[in-house]
This record gives structure tokens, C-alpha cells and sequence, in this order.
């Protein structure tokens, strides 16, 4: 959040501030980026206005974690320092919770969008798999954890109807090895999906969040950014503080 949006957001939000105070939970989203053309691309989806959370806004698929996750085969593991970063600032880390988090960030993708971010190098999946993963099945692909990066984290500040602590990665769309169609439409969670330039996403009706995430993204896509330590997004005292996962 850049220091001119931070008093009117704090204005806003307060008024938000009125459910009870809940434990965020653990979710994760995708920021897929289409690099082939002249400038790269980003998918944002545009949230159902019947939707409780965030409604009516552009936003990078993703969610909650499900118990699932923890037991779908995957091809591939998380980089190592994506795993470091991915432990660092929680109660109970483990390999588990985090490769988890990152197989949320491919099951919601898919649950939202279509997209099937995987492989069919490793021949096809178990006829028996976790409950929300049965579309890899059927495709014949495995969820690639070597696609992932984890580039920021943020939790949603207190008292607001759904509080996540949300991890997001990022992964290009040519490892994207399969599409579902018609998950998107007028009746479902996303309404429409786009792909835009930065510069257009940053222009589109996004949450604060976003707009720093696609900050990041942008940094990360110069050259040596991959290199960049995680930012780490949360609310304490009333105010928006931003630390660095190293």
C-alpha cells in the first residue's frame, strides 16, 4: 500500500471492522502471467457481485486450503527457498502445511478458472485422488509443484466477515497443461477472466492488496528479481505494516 492510499483505506476499513474477530485461515492464490507478447500479461477474474467476500472485484484465483491438499500426488517439489520462506512467521511449519498451500493455489485455480496447472510428463494420476482433485484425474495431469514461486504473503486485517492468511504464488501460463471449459459464466464464482498488461490490471477495480501483489509481480519479472525477499502483509495497531520473508 503506497503511503497516499493508506489513510482513506484505514477510514474504510474501520467501518468494515465490525464482526466478530476470527483466526485467519490458510489460503493460497495463483498469479498466472502470460509472458509471450510484447509485455507480459496477468489473469485477473472477476468475483460474482452475490459473492460475501470482496464482491464485484478483479482478483487473482484462489482460497481456502483443504484437507485434501495435503494428500494429492503431485509431480515435482517446491524450490527450496520457496519452502524456507513458506515456513518462516508460523506456529507449526512443516513441508506439509506448505506444499499444501501451494496445491491450494493449483485446485482453486482450477476450481475457478479452468486451468489445470500441471504435467503429463509423469504419466497420469491414481484413479482414486482426493476429493475437489478429480479433474486431474480425468485430464491425465499431475499439479507441477516445480511451476510454483511464492512471492508474497498477507493476512486479512481483524474483524472483517472471512479473515485468510494468504499465500500467493506465481507461474506461467505455458505450464498450464490442460483447460476445462465453461467454468466461467454469469452464474459462478468468477463471471469473466482477463488477461491485462500491469499497467491495465493496475487500472481495473482491484482490492489495495492486488495492486501491491501486481507491484511485486512487476519487480519480480525484471532481471535478477526472482532474487527479491517476500514481502509480508498484516494489520497490527490499527495500522498496515509490511515485513520482508528472507
Amino acid at each position: 500500500m503506497s503511503v497516499d492510499e493508506a489513510p482513506e483505506r484505514l477510514v474504510n476499513l474501520r467501518r468494515e471492522q465490525v464482526h466478530p474477530n476470527r483466526r485467519p485461515v490458510d489460503a493460497a492464490t495463483l498469479v498466472l502471467i502470460d509472458p509471450s507478447g510484447r509485455k507480459p500479461r496477468v489473469l485477473l477474474g472477476l468475483r460474482h457481485a452475490r459473492q460475501k467476500f470482496v464482491p464485484a472485484k478483479f482478483v487473482f484465483p484462489g482460497g481456502r486450503v483443504d484437507p485434501a491438499d495435503r494428500r494429492m500426488p503431485v509431480y515435482g517439489a517446491l524450490d527450496a527457498e520457496s519452502e524456507r520462506r513458506l515456513e518462516a512467521r508460523v506456529v507449526r511449519p512443516s513441508l506439509s502445511r506448505s506444499r499444501a498451500l501451494a496445491l491450494a493455489a493449483i485446485r482453486e485455480t482450477f476450481e475457478e478458472t479452468g486451468l489445470l496447472l500441471g504435467t503429463r510428463e509423469a504419466g497420469s494420476p491414481p484413479l482414486a485422488l482426493p476429493p475437489g482433485w478429480e479433474g486431474f484425474g480425468a485430464a491425465g495431469v499431475f499439479p507441477n509443484l516445480e511451476a510454483l514461486r511464492f512471492v508474497a504473503r498477507a493476512i486479512t486485517p481483524p474483524r472483517l466477515v472471512r479473515r485468510f492468511d494468504t499465500r500467493f504464488f506465481m507461474a506461467d501460463v505455458r505450464d498450464v497443461a490442460h483447460e476445462v471449459k465453461g467454468v466461467v459464466g454469469p452464474d459462478s464464482e468468477l463471471t469473466e477472466l482477463r488477461w491485462l498488461t500491469l499497467e491495465e490490471a493496475k487500472a481495473a477495480d482491484i482490492l489495495t492488496i492486488t495492486r501491491n501483489i501486481l507491484g511485486e509481480v512487476e519487480q519480480r519479472l525484471a532481471p535478477g528479481g526472482y532474487r527479491r525477499p517476500v514481502p509480508f502483509y498484516y494489520m497490527r495497531g490499527g495500522a498496515f505494516r509490511c515485513d520482508t520473508l528472507d
